[in-house]
């Protein structure tokens, strides 16, 4: 018997990895986030699997299904959305399995900041622009973020950004963001990133918030910033140039010398 945390991905059906997909199809319990993960997803699981929607569950009662599964010597399929590292509330599931003596094992996903990447048809590390991202959230009532985390503190270094679940709080995170950034940072909000309602709003920091009516970005929203979002042209990595030698290639042509 062994459980399963599985990254379903960002949201739609097809997201989901091939491992993710051929253990939903065994699995005989599967255990979902209902208010995060699309119930498209679960059109991957067995046609008699017993599905539990955790949203309504407390911790105790997600781990009485373990131990009902324990008992009947069954697999379980756990479904986190995105990536079952980031933001997934998996660690106190995993200490309650280690202190049952039960088996299990990640199957990592594709995360929602990757998705809203993608909608936006962006790279996120862009050669002399940033080579770093910040994936963070602000405090909210499940958990806080520490002090040294605040999204002031990250701002100072002005790298790519990719703020988690920023709806509710957009006005602050923007004039925390506008402490170091300058107003024209280009800045994306992403609301359900890959799902069928899916949509975008792309603007500059100094003028987001007077763009668009925050209640309506308040759920499943990821806000993205920095200049990488730019769609002017920039220095272009040396990996594929004509000019770079590595293990893998030989140059084929040669570097011009500077006059």
């Amino acid at each position: 018997m062994k459980v399963y945390f599985i990254g379903a991905g960002p949201g739609a059906a097809d997201l989901i990895t091939v491992r993710a997909a051929r253990i939903l199809n065994a699995a005989p319990m599967v255990l979902y986030a209902g208010s995060l993960v699309p119930v498209d997803v679960l059109e991957h699981c067995r046609a008699d699997a017993e599905i539990f929607d955790t949203a309504k569950l407390n911790l105790e009662q997600q781990v009485s299904c373990y131990e009902r599964a324990l008992e009947q010597d069954i697999d379980v399929a756990r479904l986190h959305s995105g990536d079952p590292s980031i933001y997934g509330a998996t660690a106190e599931q995993m200490r309650r399995l280690e202190q049952l003596g039960i088996d299990y094992e990640i199957v990592p996903g594709v995360s929602s900041f990757s998705a809203a990447a993608a909608t936006l048809g962006a790279e996120l590390t862009r050669p002399e622009v940033s080579q770093s991202i910040v994936l963070t959230r602000v405090s909210g009532r499940a958990s806080a973020v520490p002090e040294l985390e605040s999204i002031e503190q990250w701002a100072r270094h002005r790298a790519s950004m990719c703020i988690f679940l920023s709806g509710p709080h957009l006005k602050k995170i923007v004039a925390d963001l506008l402490l170091h950034y300058p107003p024209e940072t280009p800045v994306a909000l992403v609301h359900r990133a890959s799902w069928k309602d899916e949509r975008s709003h792309r603007s500059t920091l100094g003028k987001l918030v007077s763009e668009v009516k925050v209640k309506e970005w308040q759920l499943t929203t990821l806000l993205l910033v920095g200049d990488a979002l730019a769609k002017a042209e920039g220095v272009e990595s040396s990996l594929y140039a004509a000019t770079f030698t590595h293990r893998f290639r030989r140059a084929s042509v040669r570097k011009r010398r500077a006059a």
